[in-house]
């Protein structure tokens, strides 16, 4: 656990909304960490979306006071863009964690990275240009199984997006990251990102959990969190 407070800036997937990641800032924020947690939901509903998306992002952090060390936690979708966030910011950033989260792939989209086959099968899901809810991409809905409250269920289904199908497709900004990461591991799906993290010397934490458990079972995740980076402000 760091020594001394450090401030959490939370980002949530561009698929989810805050509900996803509230838990998990309220968990931090109890250990004596603040956090922050955006809205970043009406910059993800028309393209292009990354240009809209890292312009909110640093427009909303400049109205902040961040105190201390600074990092960024990510999750799900928002890994593979920390790099543009931190890049984006007129703070230091200390350091990224990625949580059940994809690696940063600069220049490359989200179609280059999955097979090919779920990106032709939510093109044929989308509706006028727009994605279905994120909980709607799947049979059964996960919530129901991932969720146990059910006013927050309703909230994170309720604050999904529709997101532009050309989201899909837009290149990642091309911007890297040399500065401390770590990883905290919660679902099978996202073994290998842990497994790359880890072949990269990164601090990484694997939790015999789910993917929405930052809002179903914060607890331990802030405590893997935590430690994560504990080790990068000690290497620091």
């Amino acid at each position: 656990m760091p020594a001394s407070p450090i401030t959490a800036v939370l980002v949530h997937s561009p698929f989810l909304g805050p509900a996803s990641l509230r838990p998990l800032a309220d968990a931090l924020a109890a250990h004596g960490h603040p956090a922050l947690l955006l809205d970043l939901r009406p910059s993800v509903v028309a393209p292009p979306v990354h240009q809209v998306l890292l312009g909110a992002f640093a427009d909303a952090m400049s109205e902040e006071e961040l105190a201390g060390e600074v990092v960024l936690i990510g999750h799900s979708g928002a890994g593979p863009l920390l790099p543009a966030f931190a890049d984006a910011l007129e703070d230091t950033v200390t350091g990224l964690v990625f949580v059940d989260a994809g690696l940063p792939t600069p220049g490359r989209s989200w179609r280059d990275t999955v097979p090919a086959e779920l990106y032709t099968r939510l093109k044929g899901m989308s509706r006028e240009g727009q994605l279905p809810r994120w909980h709607r991409w799947f049979e059964p809905d996960p919530l129901a199984e991932l969720v146990t409250d059910t006013a927050l269920r309703a909230d994170i289904a309720d604050e999904a997006p529709e997101v532009p199908v050309a989201f899909l497709k837009e290149p990642r900004p091309d911007v890297t990251w040399s500065g401390p990461a770590g990883y905290v591991a919660l679902s099978e799906p996202y073994a290998a990102d842990a497994d790359a993290a880890a072949g990269l010397g990164w601090p990484v934490r694997r939790l015999d959990s789910h993917h929405l458990a930052p809002a179903d079972d914060p607890e331990p995740v802030s405590g893997a969190v935590l430690a994560v980076l504990g080790e990068l402000l000690r290497a620091g």
